[in-house]
């Protein structure tokens, strides 16, 4: 999958944001559910460019040319990526990523880096002090400092 490569050019990418869905891990939480969700929230759509299920389906639900609504005050200049979970069981923060999750996470960061080499890959709650939410429930900046 070529996540940008035709459509880098449109617009300066400087941040792969990570994020969770924030749903408990034994729960399904569908792509067709987030994009409810996300409608609910008055969004045009979803506002993650992809989406990440737990068996490991990258999802792409906007175009990376397109500025996604996701991390406020950062969307222009980012692309979002979100995993499906986040939550335990009895709905504290945490790392629920399935392998299948690790592995097309990683897959699909790495060919982001190709396509955008100077941005710099974060947690949601990485982008800002003032951001005071435990998402994505990993150190996104340490996980993935050599990519």
């Amino acid at each position: 999958m070529r996540a940008g490569s035709f459509y880098q050019n449109y617009r300066e990418v400087k941040l792969l944001v990570v994020h969770c869905s924030a749903t408990r891990c034994n729960k399904n939480f569908s792509v067709e559910a987030l994009r409810r969700c996300h409608l609910a929230r008055g969004f045009a759509s979803i506002g993650y460019h992809f989406y990440i299920t737990r068996d490991g389906e990258v999802h792409i639900c906007r175009p990376v040319h397109q500025i996604g609504a996701h991390a406020t005050g950062w969307n222009d200049k980012s692309i979002g990526i979100c995993y499906e979970g986040g939550l335990d069981e009895c709905g504290r923060p945490a790392d629920t990523r399935t392998y299948a999750q690790k592995c097309s996470l990683l897959d699909l960061l790495r060919q982001l880096k190709t396509d955008y080499p100077q941005a710099s890959i974060l947690g949601h709650y990485q982008l800002s002090n003032s951001i005071h939410k435990a998402c994505p429930c990993f150190d996104a900046k340490g996980q993935y400092r050599g990519l």
